[in-house]
């Protein structure tokens, strides 16, 4: 796999890429809390760079099967370079307003599902066929992933506290262009998905998801989840900005989501192997709110950080089980299609969950918040767990999921948004 060296400048384009995506994460709310000091518009940008992952998912699977999947990547960071530079440059220039904002952080976000997808879609093609290759490379391709949401967020920390968020902002810009010219030059790769029948369609995803007698009602149920998991970010950033007072906390706080979700990625490795899928995804989607309750008490940042890392380790927990089990149920036709759609149905909640926890910030305290989606995340664990072991959809699940290669399940698309 190390001698591949088009494998080689894909990891190379997505850890510089995701790096500066993760940075942005940190920045990006931080910058709206030091130029408008509210809540509520950070909620609100938040979901305006959400919102065209629900409005556009469902076109980009079409998009990726025409253009193949390294051409929707190299669009994408082509596109998405020059508009993160909107931002910082409409600041410096004294320009800036908060529809522009709002533009801005949408225009990113309407190339976020296709690069997110592709990037995924286009292993198969780099790594060879053989299910241990592709496994290989997902594992790898997964550890960089949490590796970033470790760096990026302690990285941007730092940078906004020696300079300010607008200079973060500038160098996601840079990894987008720096991905670009490695897929551009190194990655060969760029087969185009063969039609079938049943792919053909605008809604051939939705369609196959409809039918599905699991994958249908489980991401309907992530749908709900995904409407309160938001809230934990908007709390997050708040509670940096408040109550601690400092972005390197900011960055510290984001960076305990990467370490736990890392340390959860590792098990996760491990318990696939032999573990029930169905019944793991369902344990941890029930375990994966318990820890935000202690978010409800006063407590020093350090402590703030073990909660949030414990938080994020149930995350790969539930989400490699369950891309295990719609990768293999799903036709190679139909992949792009569906999960292109489960991006879309999983995450049309999202921008709404942004937009409510910015606004209830406005009347209720930030501790209050954390209680409130708790609750409102056990609910929606529970009605997911109960979907994830109906008897019948179990028999067919395990039938499904039988033979997923060690590693498969951790190549994750994050459908729940955690």
């Amino acid at each position: 796999m190390w001698r591949n060296r088009s494998l080689l400048g894909l990891i190379a384009a997505e850890l510089v890429s995701l790096t500066g995506s993760s940075m942005t994460f940190v920045a990006l709310p931080w910058f709206v809390l030091t130029t408008t000091g509210s809540t509520a518009r950070m909620g609100w940008v938040l979901g305006a760079e959400m919102l065209p992952v629900g409005l556009l998912g469902i076109p980009a699977g079409t998009l990726i099967s025409r253009l193949g999947a390294k051409r929707t990547m190299l669009v994408s960071d082509a596109a998405r370079g020059p508009l993160m530079l909107v931002l910082p440059v409409l600041h410096w220039t004294g320009h800036l307003s908060f529809p522009a904002l709002l533009a801005s952080a949408f225009a990113v976000g309407c190339f976020t599902a296709p690069y997110f997808a592709s990037s995924r879609l286009v292993l198969p093609e780099v790594a060879g066929e053989d299910e241990r290759a592709v496994a290989g490379a997902n594992a790898v391709f997964a550890a960089v992933q949490q590796g970033t949401i470790v760096a990026g967020p302690v990285l941007a920390g730092v940078l906004i506290a020696a300079t300010s968020p607008s200079a973060v902002l500038v160098v996601d810009a840079g990894t987008y262009v720096f991905s670009f010219l490695t897929i551009s030059t190194v990655v060969r790769a760029g087969r185009r998905v063969a039609e079938t029948a049943e792919a053909k369609g605008l809604l051939a995803g939705l369609r196959f998801l409809r039918r599905d007698p699991l994958l249908g009602p489980m991401m309907l149920a992530a749908c709900a989840v995904n409407l309160f998991a938001q809230g934990i970010i908007v709390g997050v950033n708040a509670l940096a900005y408040f109550t601690y007072g400092s972005a390197r906390v900011a960055g510290l706080l984001f960076g305990a989501f990467g370490i736990g979700a890392l340390a959860g990625a590792l098990c996760a490795q491990q318990v696939t192997k032999k573990a029930d899928l169905q019944k793991l995804a369902a344990v941890a989607i029930v375990a994966l709110p318990l820890p935000i309750f202690l978010l409800g008490l006063s407590m020093p940042w350090g402590a703030a950080l073990a909660v949030i890392a414990a938080f994020a380790f149930f995350s790969p927990l539930v989400n490699a089980p369950i891309f295990g089990i719609m990768t293999v149920r799903t036709p190679a036709p139909l992949r792009p299609k569906v999960i292109t759609a489960v991006m879309t149905v999983a995450s049309v909640a999202g921008p709404l969950g942004f937009f409510g926890a910015g606004e209830a910030l406005r009347w209720i305290s930030v501790q209050t918040l954390f209680v409130v989606v708790a609750a409102a995340l056990t609910a929606g664990g529970l009605a997911f767990a109960a979907v994830l072991l109906r008897p019948s959809d179990r028999a067919a699940g395990s039938v499904a999921v039988a033979g997923v290669a060690d590693g498969e399940a951790d190549a994750l698309a994050q459908p729940l948004g955690t």
